[in-house]
């Protein structure tokens, strides 16, 4: 087992990241539009010979780099060892893999370290947005080098919602929420950036989620101010056995707990709601 990582050497699994993530963005952006093997995972939905390439290359760099620590991928078995390491990788290479195939611009490469159970840092890369996202605990986050912050919003009244619109509109909530904004878009991992860059001042996501899809938009998300639990308020442990989390909600220290008070008093009674 690892022993903690201080803080002043986090800035060098930071720079790992951001360049690993990079240069999967350049693969995918290379590859779009170009002839794809696509197959089937089932109820995971489709994956392409890119989304393996891009698994193959960042596993290639990250484990030459830190063969120390553990790994989870959407694209490969579990890695039994990363029940005991300290830190572990964990990975979609590939978020927005049905983006990629219809030819639309939103999907990303979505790379995270965790440290025990937290996400400490993370890095995103949109290549055809042509954005740059990264992270990591106690260093602050970033868009394209800039510094970024997570919006902080008084009230519910007016935000912009990362999640499903559907979500809001059904008649099992008891009370109607607020005026909002409310939009959806592919990729979860590249929605929890943008939020984490005030894009949005909110996501919430009320279906359960595997924690490839967010745990670098967490780590960016947690760097650049914001907080974030699962949908019933809890705290989110990632490396978790079924690396899953029970939905997500990410929103400043101010609206976060204002949209768990509705949440948690007035969840629907159909749990088949997802965004």
């Amino acid at each position: 087992m690892t022993s903690p990582l201080p803080a002043s050497d986090r800035a060098a699994d930071l720079a790992l990241l951001r360049e690993t993530a990079e240069a999967v963005g350049a693969l995918l952006k290379a590859r779009f539009g170009t002839i794809l093997d696509v197959r089937s995972k089932g109820a995971a939905g489709p994956v392409t010979d890119v989304d393996i390439a891009a698994n193959d290359l960042i596993r290639e760099r990250l484990l030459a780099a830190r063969p120390d620590y553990g790994w989870l991928s959407e694209e490969g078995p579990d890695d039994p060892r990363r029940a005991t390491a300290t830190r572990t990788f964990i990975v979609d290479p590939l978020d927005g893999t049905r983006s990629f195939i219809d030819k639309t611009a939103d999907f990303c490469t979505a790379i995270a370290i965790v440290e025990h159970g937290r996400p400490v840092v993370g890095a995103i890369v949109a290549p055809l947005h042509e954005h740059t996202f990264d992270g990591a605990e106690g260093l602050g986050a970033r868009l394209n080098g800039h510094p970024i912050a997570i919006s902080e919003p008084k009230q519910i009244e007016g935000i912009r919602v990362s999640a499903r619109p559907s979500a809001f509109a059904s008649v099992k909530w008891r009370t109607p929420w607020p005026r909002m904004d409310v939009e959806h878009r592919p990729a979860i991992a590249y929605r929890g950036a943008l939020t984490a860059a005030g894009g949005y001042d909110a996501l919430i996501s009320f279906g359960p989620k595997w924690e490839w899809d967010i745990a670098a938009s967490a780590a960016i998300a947690l760097a650049a101010g914001a907080t974030i639990t699962d949908i019933a308020g809890h705290e989110i442990v990632f490396n978790a056995p079924g690396a899953s989390a029970n939905g997500l909600v990410i929103a400043g220290a101010t609206l976060h707990p204002l949209l768990m008070e509705r949440i948690t008093a007035m969840r629907p009674r159909d749990k088949g709601e997802t965004s």
